[in-house]
C-alpha cells in the first residue's frame, strides 16, 4: 500500500510480540477465534418501533447492530485493523460487506454489497446507506461483484487457477488495483450476515485467507430466554444470539472483550446511536 493511500496506514509503534505474531500465524483461518453471546433486544425493538413511527419504516435489527459496531470502532479502533503482507494496518474508514438475496427464494442468487462509512456515522447514516444499496440491487440485479466473478469463471480452469494465484500474490504485496478492492467483499472491516432472516439460530462463519477482513459477525432469529433477576425471580426476555469470528492477530483478547462490552452497553441504550460518535485514533 502506498504511503499516500488514505484508506489505511501501517502501524509502526506496536510491541515486538504483536508485530511478530503474523509471521508465526501466517493465515487468517489459522488465527481465527470464536466468540458468542446472547443479547437482550427488548429495548432495541422498542427503539426500532419508535424510529419506524418517525419515518424509518424499514429499520431493523441489522441496521442497529451495524450502527453499534461503527460506534464501537470509533471508540475501540484496534478492532478495525487488518493484516496485509504479515504487517498490521489500521483503516481510516469502516467497510462493511453483506450477502443479500434478490428474493427470499431457495434458488434466488446471492450477491454481496459493500458499505463504506466514516467512523462518525450515525444510525441514520447506516440506514440510508444500507437501504440505498439493497434497493438499488433489487431494482437492478447484478453489480460489479457479480460481473467480476462472472468474468473470472469464464476462463479455462487452469488459467483461472493461475489468475486467482496471481491476484493473491498481488494482495499479499498490497498491489491489488483499487477498483478491485472497492468491490471485493474480502477487503473490508467486517462481514455481516443476518442468519435470523433464514429462520435459524446463528452460526460461526470462517474468515477468508484472501483479502483482509478480520471480523465476521452473524446473528440469529429472536427467541425467549428465561433469566433470573437480582431478586431470584425468573423473567422471560426476548434475545438474539450473536457470534463473531475474529482474527486474533490484530489485537489481544482483553481489547476484544472490552470492545464487545462497549457494544452491548450501546445496545442497552440504543438512542446513543443517533449521536455522532467521538472518534479515538489508533496508535501510530
Amino acid at each position: 500500500m502506498s504511503k499516500k493511500n488514505k484508506v489505511a496506514r501501517k502501524l509502526k509503534s506496536l510491541d515486538s510480540m504483536t508485530e511478530i505474531v503474523p509471521f508465526i500465524m501466517v493465515n487468517r483461518s489459522g488465527a481465527q477465534i470464536f466468540f458468542r453471546d446472547t443479547l437482550e433486544i427488548e429495548k432495541v425493538e422498542k427503539f426500532i418501533r419508535e424510529k419506524q413511527q418517525q419515518g424509518m419504516v424499514n429499520l431493523s435489527v441489522l441496521h442497529v447492530l451495524i450502527a453499534a459496531y461503527v460506534h464501537t470502532v470509533a471508540q475501540r479502533p484496534a478492532i478495525n485493523r487488518f493484516i496485509q503482507g504479515q504487517r498490521i494496518w489500521t483503516r481510516n474508514n469502516i467497510e462493511i460487506s453483506l450477502t443479500i438475496k434478490q428474493e427470499m427464494l431457495l434458488n434466488s442468487p446471492d450477491t454481496v454489497i459493500k458499505l463504506t462509512l466514516p467512523k462518525t456515522a450515525t444510525l441514520t447514516d447506516v440506514y440510508n446507506a444500507l437501504n440505498a444499496e439493497v434497493l438499488n440491487y433489487r431494482a437492478n440485479p447484478g453489480n460489479d461483484v457479480d460481473d467480476t466473478a462472472k468474468a473470472f469463471t469464464r476462463l479455462p480452469g487452469v488459467i483461472l487457477k493461475f489468475a486467482v494465484h496471481f491476484v493473491k500474490t498481488l494482495d499479499y504485496l498490497g498491489l491489488v488495483p483499487k477498483s478491485l478492492k472497492k468491490i471485493s467483499p474480502f477487503h473490508s472491516s467486517i462481514y455481516v450476515t443476518a442468519i435470523g432472516s433464514l429462520g435459524i439460530q446463528t452460526v460461526y462463519h470462517h474468515l477468508y485467507d484472501f483479502g483482509c477482513c478480520p471480523v465476521f459477525m452473524a446473528f440469529g432469529t429472536r427467541h425467549n430466554v428465561y433469566i433470573p433477576d437480582s431478586d431470584g425471580n425468573i423473567k422471560k426476555k426476548k434475545c438474539i444470539d450473536i457470534s463473531f469470528t475474529l482474527d486474533e492477530r490484530i489485537c489481544d483478547g482483553y481489547y476484544y472483550a472490552d470492545a464487545f462490552k462497549y457494544m452491548k452497553r450501546l445496545l442497552r441504550n440504543p438512542s446513543r446511536l443517533d449521536e455522532i460518535p467521538e472518534v479515538v485514533e489508533d496508535v501510530k
